[in-house]
């Protein structure tokens, strides 16, 4: 027993046995990983290649389609495999290492395997063309007995192949499942416990079976908290639109076309998937395995972009026409003017007067894509206040507006909405890691923290997963023991900000207090309620970064990797030379933005001949 396993993309749901076009796009709707249909005569739940290819048109791209096969002609199978209607090609009977070899150079390959007394002794056989191995109870008619075999079989599997679990998986074993702790189970398969009748799918044991597998504390509740942090504390004029929000957000965000919409825009839009580099230089100088994931490299510059297009397309479906935003290091300025201009609605961009004139570069590329920047002039004139004014316009324009918040932080369900978005981050450095190490999780991952988007979009498909460590940079400034930091989690205390209870910098009469740092991105008081929660519960580690060790950060990076790193990013490579880890941990970096707008800074710091 160990650690409970979560459900994300990397942990593969797999429904098989779909036979109806009507019942298989109800389950669709539940975002399974993978659909299976089975082609084999002797099934209760056997399709034509014909039925088949009619319902998986019907079904979103990025649910994965395998065809389930029993001891074909190889030429049958390879010629399945060519036909592209399927991801996937579950081979369920006895085919040789030689068989599955072949098919592996067409199509990924699925090895189901029946397991009675023992593992098969040829397993490594099949390790270097299988995709996932598939462990199944032995029957006499390859599969479908719907009953366990004795699970404590797989404590002897140490191959490198994933494999997902399969034969008579209930609501009542799933716990059990999920706290197994091979780390090679990948997913479940699941069939005939979910049914009415053979081959048509019970929505209501399979949604169960969902809730079961999602993570519990990334999860937020109805009201919105995380523990003890988060809700809606909002003036009764946004009470209206706040509401709308959280009554909708989740069936949009679930609904199929939605999913395609958006998926379709990061991919081709973004540019996502973003590499994930591994950093040989700063490996070698600091002894363990480094990887940087480029979010510098999206479309705009900065990780903004995918909760903006994912916030903006939302508002389209509410029927509004107009975005407004706030930023302080204006990449999420810039992010909400782009989309404004592709997606053709209007855009208000609220900013620091400090911000605009450290960031002027963004203020123009804003103004260029069409949207108003309207400067914040009271308090700091930094991105508390940036947020204040754009609370404040929201309320008077409540019926045609959408405030798109950047960050993880606001009413709920503002930081559930943006953690799902940026968890594209996670989700991905997941798949890259088992492509590059054969194993989808890092030791580590780093991120730089201000309201946290981009590092709970780095965290979320590791937060339950503690075989990986989550660090978060906040900005010291001149020194969290000074009255010049940003370091609200070594600092601060549990209070009320921009709509949401969370952890920020306050006096003892409950006065925001003003923060810096040199980074614009990352001078705010408080922290997204994720971020608190975490901190609270202790799963997270949070240290202060000054501006300084910032800056170091950035020219290190600059000279060893050839790569110009946003302020708020260095924050994130600054605790590198911090961490304790052994020289064969894997350590990801979330490089959040390139440091294009950070060029003033830098060339000030070279002209001082400091650097």
């Amino acid at each position: 027993m160990g650690t409970k396993r979560i459900y994300t993309a990397n942990f593969q749901l797999k429904v098989c046995g779909i036979t109806q076009a009507e019942n298989a796009i109800e389950v669709a709707k539940l975002n399974p990983t993978m659909m299976g249909f089975i082609l084999y005569p002797k099934s209760k739940r056997c399709v034509s290649l014909e039925q088949a290819n009619s319902i998986a048109d019907l079904l979103p791209k990025h649910i994965k389609k395998v065809a389930v096969v029993v001891n074909e002609p190889l030429e049958k199978v390879i010629q399945l495999a060519e036909s592209t209607l399927f991801d996937f090609i579950q081979l369920h009977g006895n085919e040789s290492p030689e068989y599955c070899q072949t098919v592996s150079k067409h199509i990924h390959v699925i090895k189901a395997f029946g397991i009675e007394k023992q593992l098969p002794d040829n397993l490594e056989e099949y390790a270097n063309c299988c995709t996932y191995f598939l462990f199944d109870t032995k029957t006499e008619n390859f599969g479908g007995a719907g009953k366990q075999f004795d699970h404590k079989i797989l404590d002897s599997y140490h191959l490198n192949v994933p494999f997902l679990l399969s034969g008579g998986i209930d609501l009542d074993s799933i716990d059990r499942i999920l706290t197994y702790s091979n780390k090679q189970l990948a997913g479940i398969d699941v069939n005939s416990r979910y049914e009415d009748e053979p081959g048509i799918k019970n929505i209501e044991k399979l949604s169960n079976l969902i809730k079961r597998l999602r993570p519990m504390i990334k999860k937020v509740s109805k009201e919105g908290y995380y523990g003890n942090y988060g809700g809606a504390y909002i003036p009764e004029m946004l009470q209206k639109n706040v509401s709308e929000l959280a009554e909708n957000y989740q069936r949009i965000i679930d609904d199929p076309s939605f999913i395609e919409d958006f998926q379709s825009l990061l991919k081709d839009y973004v540019g996502r998937p973003t590499p994930l580099f591994h950093a040989k230089k700063l490996s070698a100088k600091y002894g363990y395995k480094i990887y940087l994931k480029r979010e510098d490299l999206c479309h705009t510059g900065s990780h903004k972009l995918n909760n903006v297009i994912g916030q903006a397309l939302l508002a389209k479906r509410l029927g509004k026409k107009k975005i407004i935003a706030e930023t302080g290091a204006g990449q999420h300025g810039v992010a909400s003017a782009t989309v404004a201009a592709l997606l053709g609605m209007e855009c208000t961009v609220f900013m620091g007067e400090v911000d605009i004139q450290r960031q002027y570069p963004n203020v123009m590329r804003m103004k260029m894509l069409g949207a108003t920047v309207i400067p914040a002039t009271s308090g700091t004139k930094t991105l508390k206040d940036a947020c204040n004014e754009a609370i404040r316009y929201w309320i008077s324009h409540t019926e045609d507006t959408h405030y798109l918040i950047g960050s993880a932080i606001g009413p709920h369900p503002y930081p559930d909405m943006v953690a799902q978005f940026q968890s594209v981050i996670s989700e991905e450095i997941a798949k890259q890691l088992q492509e590059k190490e054969g194993r989808s999780y890092p030791d580590a991952v780093i991120a730089c923290v201000g309201g946290g988007s981009n590092a709970v979009g780095a965290f979320y498909h590791f937060i339950d997963d503690e075989r990986v460590e989550l660090y978060g940079a906040e900005a010291g400034g001149c020194g969290a023991d000074t009255d010049e930091t940003a370091a609200t989690l070594t600092i601060g205390t549990d209070g009320i900000i921009h709509g949401t209870r969370t952890i920020l910098m306050q006096t003892e009469d409950g006065q925001v207090c003003d923060a810096h740092s040199i980074s614009a991105g990352l001078d705010y008081p408080g922290v997204g309620p994720l971020h608190a929660h975490l901190h609270s519960i202790k799963r997270g580690t949070y240290l202060p970064i000054t501006d300084q060790e910032a800056l170091d950060a950035a020219f290190e990076l600059t000279r060893e990797e050839g790569i110009i790193p946003a302020l708020e990013s260095s924050h994130a490579l600054a605790l590198l030379p911090k961490l304790k880890m052994k020289p064969t941990d894997i350590v990801v970096v979330n490089l959040s933005g390139r440091g294009d707008k950070d060029m003033q800074t830098y060339i000030d710091l070279m002209n001082s001949g400091k650097k």
